[in-house]
Parts: C-alpha cells; sequence; structure tokens
C-alpha cells in the first residue's frame, strides 16, 4: 500500500488551494460585472413585497442578466420610498398618495430632504381599495365609518399607503384618526381582545389580500363595516369616491355585507431620475410584454394586463406636476399616449 509522505501532502493541499482560488475569483469577477438593483419594498407579509419576489426574474431577464436584482423590505412604504430617495435602493414601493406627500413634504415626509433625489414616475403596477373591518361578535356595534372617529383603530402599519389613504379619508370626513400600532401577526388577537376596535384591510383589483389579512380572516371571523350613504357623498365630493368590491373575490368567509366599498389608491413602483433610460424602458416593456402571464399568476394584476398603458397614464395624472422618468417618457411616445403638459425628469 502506497503512503504519502508529509511533503507530498502539502503539495497536493496547497494544488488544492490554487484551484479553489482561481475558480473563486473567476466566481467574483463574474458577480462583480453584473450591476445591482435593491428593489425596496414594505414588510414581508405586504403585497408590495410579494410582487417585487415575484418580478425580480423578469427583470433580470429583461435586463439581459447585466443586472442582479434583490428585493429590501423595510417596515414601510415610506420607509422604502426614503430609502430609495436616500440612495439606499433604486426602485421604491410607493402609490400615489405617497407621491403626493413627498412633493408636497406632508405626513412623514414633513422636513425630510433625501440624501439623492426625490422619486418620479416611472411605474404604476395595481390598484389597491382601502376598507373597514372588525370581529365579527362586535360587529353590531358599528354602522358607518363614523364609529370609528377617535376610537382605537389599527389603519395597517404606520407608513402604509393605506394608512396614508385612511388618513385623507378621516380628513375629508372630518373624523379623529386615533391609530394603535402593532405587529401584523398580532390583528387577531387584538381585534378579539378589544385593543383595537377596527382593523383596515385591502384588497388588491378588487381580489387579492395581503398575507397578514388572509392568516387573519382564517383564523378569527370578521365583518365588514361600509361608509353610509352620507360619507359616501363627501367622499365622492373629495375627489376619494368609493369603489364596488365583490367580497367573494377577496375573502374565504362571510364578511356580512354582499358589496364592500372600499377607497382606491394607485401602487407603483417609482425610481429617481439618475436611474438609467434604459433600464426603465426595458423594464417597461418586458412588463408590457408579459402582463397577460402576469395577471394569469397574480389576479391583482388584472387592470394593468387590461389597460397597461392607461395605469401609467393615471398614475401620473394623479400627480401631473411630478417629473416622469426618461425611460417610461419613451415607452409612453412609443405607445402614442404621452402629454406633452407633462415633465420629463433630468
Amino acid at each position: 500500500m502506497l503512503k504519502t509522505r508529509p511533503g507530498q501532502k502539502f503539495a497536493v493541499s496547497v494544488a488544492a488551494l490554487a484551484v479553489f482560488f482561481v475558480f473563486s475569483a473567476i466566481d467574483t469577477s463574474s458577480a462583480a460585472e453584473r450591476k445591482s438593483i435593491r428593489w425596496a419594498t414594505s414588510s414581508t407579509g405586504s403585497y408590495g413585497y410579494k410582487v417585487a419576489a415575484q418580478m425580480t426574474k423578469v427583470l433580470e431577464d429583461a435586463l439581459g442578466g447585466e443586472y442582479t436584482v434583490t428585493v429590501n423590505p423595510y417596515p414601510s412604504t415610506t420607509a422604502a420610498m426614503k430609502a430609495t430617495m436616500d440612495g439606499n435602493g433604486e426602485i421604491g414601493y410607493t402609490a400615489d398618495v405617497g407621491m403626493t406627500q413627498v412633493y408636497a413634504s406632508e405626513g412623514g415626509f414633513k422636513n425630510y430632504t433625501p440624501a439623492k433625489s426625490k422619486m418620479v414616475h416611472a411605474w404604476y403596477a395595481y390598484p389597491m381599495e382601502s376598507f373597514m373591518a372588525v370581529y365579527a361578535p362586535k360587529a353590531s356595534q358599528f354602522k358607518s365609518w363614523g364609529d370609528f372617529s377617535g376610537k382605537p383603530v389599527f389603519f395597517t402599519p404606520a407608513g402604509f399607503m393605506n394608512w396614508l389613504n385612511f388618513q385623507r379619508i378621516f380628513k375629508a370626513l372630518g373624523y379623529q384618526f386615533k391609530h394603535v400600532q402593532i405587529g401584523e401577526p398580532a390583528q387577531g388577537d387584538a381585534l378579539q381582545a378589544g385593543t383595537i376596535v377596527g382593523a383596515v384591510a385591502y384588497t388588491t383589483a378588487g381580489a387579492s389580500l395581503a398575507s397578514y389579512w388572509r392568516e387573519t380572516e382564517l383564523r378569527i371571523d370578521i365583518k365588514v363595516i361600509n361608509p353610509s350613504p352620507e360619507e359616501v357623498k363627501k367622499l365622492t365630493a373629495a375627489g376619494l369616491t368609493p369603489v364596488e368590491i365583490d367580497p367573494a373575490k377577496a375573502f374565504s368567509k362571510d364578511v356580512g355585507v354582499k358589496t364592500i366599498l372600499g377607497v382606491p389608491i394607485l401602487f407603483g413602483y417609482n425610481v429617481r431620475a439618475d436611474m438609467p433610460e434604459e433600464v426603465v424602458y426595458k423594464m417597461l416593456s418586458k412588463f408590457y410584454a408579459e402582463r397577460d402571464n402576469l395577471a394569469k399568476a397574480d389576479p391583482g394584476f388584472a387592470p394593468m394586463a387590461r389597460d397597461f398603458v392607461g395605469m401609467q397614464v393615471n398614475g401620473i395624472n394623479a400627480n401631473p406636476t411630478i417629473p416622469v422618468h426618461a425611460g417610461l417618457a419613451k415607452f409612453l411616445k412609443e405607445k402614442k399616449a404621452w402629454n406633452d403638459k407633462w415633465t420629463i425628469a433630468k
């Protein structure tokens, strides 16, 4: 039987290490060649995170493998927006109401100055609808949204766009907004215990529920409380017209109403103006080409699939004075949907 001398063992080990480092250097070099896109979203239980996680491979393919896309969750949509504007992300989760507040320096953006620059219009992906729900055994105590004025409510996590949406809803109705911050997994227990009397729920495109809301409705029985006819009139006058939602499409159980009335907001994933024009253009072109497949995979994309271009136009028109990214401008001009009144970001 042959024996290996100590010197031979050392030589073999050195050779093996040399091969390892050669291949490691190749792998590192290959990884270094790929640029990074960090996609900032809200928390992992949110719909915004779910969508971003679904889209990373689609975006990487759209960019020809030149970029590595990673999803970075933050406690709220507001935090994700700030991360993007401060240079800690390239794509940021947002909504029309959030973009309004950024440029008006209101709410969570009061006295806020981005370390890099403000987000601009880039891609609008789906509508959401905000409404109010309660623990079913206590539903008889509530007849309208006015019954929640000044009472402890979980309006979704602070900084979420649905949280901002209900702030403007309560402001339009003249109600007191009393938010109680809890962790999403604790929502069902808090409703049962009475720590909160209600919780804001939301659907995407009238169908998809956020992951944490799906867990809540499977654990406990809930009922939806709609705004009164008088409240609907006030909201409509304020430009916040409620839309009708089929509860059977969103919930697995009866929620006490034949039709849910929710106030819509339009969600998107926007960028700073310094994102290369071709990156945003290729992203939009790929998402447009895949719109029907995206809708088959997730019903939340159904409105976008029906009118992809129109959704981008609606997103811009919600805040028409905010600049439009050059990549989106190129895409819309190609689709004959550009409005010369809009401004291209520089």
